[in-house]
């Protein structure tokens, strides 16, 4: 894959992320051809993987924004289809986008799940996503940071029972919610060294 298509993809993402809408014509029109001077280029064979990954991308951010939309309606069960959508997308293979939009989707099933009273369901989801993470990434604090708030919920469902056992199994689950934020502040302070140390 180009640089060029490469920075376009992460654009694509980030606008997943953080609900920033790009536009994908921008995104396939050839950005490297523009610095070339040229004006028309025939396709190459490398273009068939940077168009799959830009459709696959194009596909997350519109199932998100469809979940987003169900959600400010108030219907947590469509919202919660529409996100494991996500998770069936085809990326091309060894491609780190999918990797970051598929974690970025199960923070959001996640938080849908608790939502929803399935407490269990949601912690699957997460340990899930953790155990299939080949990197260090903002993705994977953000889904420690969602662990955290899944074992808080657990802590709390314990809490409501009244029994005093239940009550001691509480505190160590609200240890355990401790234990993932901070995972997730480390992974996030060792980017930022990284980051820094790059300038």
């Amino acid at each position: 894959m180009t640089r060029p298509t490469r920075q376009m993809s992460r654009l694509i993402l980030a606008a997943l992320v953080g609900g920033v809408l790009v536009a994908l014509g921008f995104a396939c029109s050839g950005e490297s051809d523009r610095r070339e001077g040229s004006v028309t280029r025939i396709t190459a064979p490398e273009d068939a993987i940077d168009e799959s990954l830009m459709i696959a991308l194009s596909q997350a951010k519109n199932f998100h924004h469809k979940a987003r939309v169900y959600m400010s309606d108030g219907q947590l069960p469509l919202a919660t289809t529409t996100v494991r959508q996500i998770l069936a997308i085809p990326f091309p293979a060894g491609a780190p986008e999918a990797e970051d939009v598929q974690l970025d989707a199960r923070a959001m099933l996640a938080k849908l799940l608790v939502a929803q009273g399935q407490v269990d369901a949601a912690m699957s989801i997460v340990d899930e996503g953790l155990a299939a993470a080949t990197r260090e990434s903002f993705f994977v604090a953000n889904l420690y940071t969602v662990k955290g708030e899944v074992l808080q919920a657990q802590a709390e469902l314990l809490v409501s029972t009244g029994q005093p056992a239940d009550g001691d199994r509480a505190r160590e689950v609200r240890k355990q919610a401790i234990v993932a934020f901070d995972k997730s502040i480390a992974i996030n302070e060792a980017l930022q060294k990284q980051i820094l140390e790059g300038k």
